[in-house]
């Protein structure tokens, strides 16, 4: 522990106390773990937090469509659930492990398993027929054609000076 940061009276006492600088030092110690395993984005966030698998989308909106790419690394089509209700697009499945290694002590595991979740706002219900998917190598691409209705009720905004 820096002197500086200290008040004068006590640095010089607290200091030579090993009571002190062994707290000093455990108190470090525990830092430096806690900032190794602060995420780094949202994502990172949610995942530690326990919670579904988030996977990254692209997401492309013309006039007639919206185009959606979904990462879904280790999730098999068959583990894979798209769904449509009430203009909310929801995309769930589970990432499992068929891969177990076990040692008398050390057991370590960094990939992430388990159900996965991202539901998407249209804004419009497409029609039955209006939606394509397609999912190869971990990648799942949707495009959901909007109806004649989403496409009449864009307005367009002008902008003044």
């Amino acid at each position: 522990m820096p002197k500086n940061s200290l008040p004068e009276i006590l640095s010089d006492e607290i200091s030579t106390s090993p009571f002190f600088r062994n707290l000093n030092r455990e108190m470090n110690q525990f830092f430096d773990r806690v900032r190794q395993q602060v995420p780094t984005s949202v994502s990172e966030s949610f995942e530690a937090s326990g919670g579904p698998l988030m996977p990254a989308l692209d997401i492309v909106e013309t006039d007639e469509a919206i185009e959606i790419t979904a990462e879904i690394p280790g999730v098999k089509e068959s583990d894979l659930d798209v769904s449509i209700a009430n203009n909310v697009l929801t995309l769930k499945g589970e990432k499992s492990s068929d891969h177990e290694e076990k040692e008398d002590t050390d057991h370590l595991v960094e990939r992430r398993y388990g159900n996965l979740r991202r539901s998407i706002p249209l804004g419009f219900t497409p029609h039955e027929d209006a939606v394509v998917a397609k999912f190869a190598d971990g990648v799942l691409k949707l495009r959901i054609a909007k109806p004649a209705e989403a496409k009449a009720s864009v307005r367009k905004i002008k902008i003044g000076k």
